[in-house]
């Protein structure tokens, strides 16, 4: 799963992008000005910030500024009204990865976030497999012994994640992370109520294990 950080201080402009990123099974947290983006970022791995340029408290250039400095991880889609080739020269030159202007196609956006996300991971197969299960990344489609199984995007996004760890125990906190967002409690059982119902989609034998004290893990 790819986890967004969106700050724009036009609060229905923000949360219509966050809800639009999320029914595409991206993981979106949203502030509306510089200096919560850069609490956000502080405690928190993004793959993606969506930045809009003219933040309040802090301005987006100095956001991305410091992101570039610090997390260098995190590529900055930055966002702004002026269309300008200077204004996005100055914002590339900044360290902003890509540009795009106000206003915008919401599918375009998609794109660039997918796009952006690619770079911030390891290249993996389109397609993983594992213990007879298929699952195809760009589809999002997943066998299990050449039978298709329907999953929930949660469903999807832990069983992708435990795929990728090839093996090797992965967290609950990483997932929770991954595939929900900051607003899940870290408390709730909302990580076991979905592997229970992976585990019971993907049949016998179980492949899912939990590991004590740690999370889970693909066997």
């Amino acid at each position: 799963m790819v986890r967004v950080l969106v700050a724009e201080d036009e609060e229905m402009l923000a949360d219509a992008i966050a809800e639009g990123l999320r029914q595409e099974a991206l993981a979106v947290d949203v502030v509306y000005d510089g200096a919560a983006a850069l609490d956000r970022i502080s405690v928190n791995d993004y793959d993606v910030l969506v930045l809009d340029r003219d933040l309040p408290l802090v301005h987006g250039d100095q956001v991305c500024t410091e992101v570039v400095r610090g997390h260098g991880d995190t590529r900055v889609l930055m966002l702004t009204a002026a269309g300008e080739v200077t204004d996005r020269v100055t914002g590339l030159s900044l360290g902003a990865d890509d540009y795009l202007a106000k206003p915008f196609a919401f599918v375009e956006l998609v794109a660039r976030v997918r796009a952006l996300s690619r770079r911030t991971r390891p290249a993996a197969p389109p397609v993983l497999e594992r213990y007879g299960i298929r699952l195809d990344q760009g589809r999002r489609q997943v066998e299990r012994d050449g039978k298709h199984i329907s999953l929930s995007r949660k469903e999807f996004g832990v069983l992708q994640e435990l795929m990728l760890g090839a093996g090797s125990a992965v967290s609950a906190e990483f997932l929770l992370e991954k595939v929900w967002d900051e607003h899940v409690d870290p408390f709730t059982n909302v990580l076991r109520v979905t592997v229970m119902t992976l585990r019971r989609k993907l049949g016998p034998p179980q492949v899912v294990q939990t590991v004590p004290g740690v999370g889970y893990q693909l066997i």
